[in-house]
């Protein structure tokens, strides 16, 4: 299911966020990038639409996924 990024407060998704910034340890090349500007990227990334936050009933997890991989998935 798919959660609205208004149905969060600002402190929520922010947690959120950072959570997945830190699970996700993604390499940004030879220049080492802050925790902070990768939350804001991240989050520019959900104000756009071009990510989502995925709450999942079966895992009882929040996840931010790619919007366009979910489209990929929900065609399968």
């Amino acid at each position: 299911m798919i959660i609205p990024l208004d149905a969060l407060e600002k402190e929520t998704l922010q947690s959120i966020v950072e959570g997945f910034v830190l699970r996700e340890g993604t390499e940004y090349g030879a220049e080492d990038v802050s925790l902070t500007v990768k939350v804001e990227q991240v989050i520019d990334a959900l104000t756009r639409g071009d990510a989502v936050l995925v709450y999942s009933e079966l895992h009882e997890s929040v996840d931010i996924r790619a919007k366009d991989e979910m489209s990929a998935s929900q065609e399968e």
